[in-house]
């Protein structure tokens, strides 16, 4: 019987290996790797997610690419400007590289009031 994610990972962590080591354990575990992508698979189908969106974007939770679907969601309806800008920042928040968007929204902001 194959083991569950959870139950491989429950493996190495029972095993003391933490951080950088357990993210290498993993990533060489050839069952778990094959596990991820069938869950991966599933969860982008469901929420209706691309390959592409899935590397452009950090979705290491199922609740990652249920925000993701709710945004191409509301991207698609006739926003107001101020909910566009937002739903724009919450999407920034999924990238790689979020603060960057955090600190130009910030600035902008500050611009105002100064």
């Amino acid at each position: 019987m194959s083991k569950t994610l959870q139950e491989i990972e429950d493996q190495y962590l029972a095993q003391g290996l933490r951080g950088e080591d357990f993210r290498k354990a993993l990533e060489t575990d050839k069952e778990f790797q094959v596990l991820l992508k069938k869950r991966k698979a599933k969860i982008r189908k469901k929420y209706e997610i691309t390959e592409k969106e899935e590397k452009e974007y950090l979705l290491p939770n199922e609740e990652d690419y249920q925000i993701l679907a709710m945004i191409k969601d509301l991207e698609r309806k006739d926003l107001k400007v101020y909910d566009k800008e937002l739903v724009e920042l919450i999407k920034s928040q999924l990238l790689r590289e979020w603060r960057e968007p955090l600190l130009k929204k910030l600035r902008e902001i500050g611009e105002k009031y100064t």
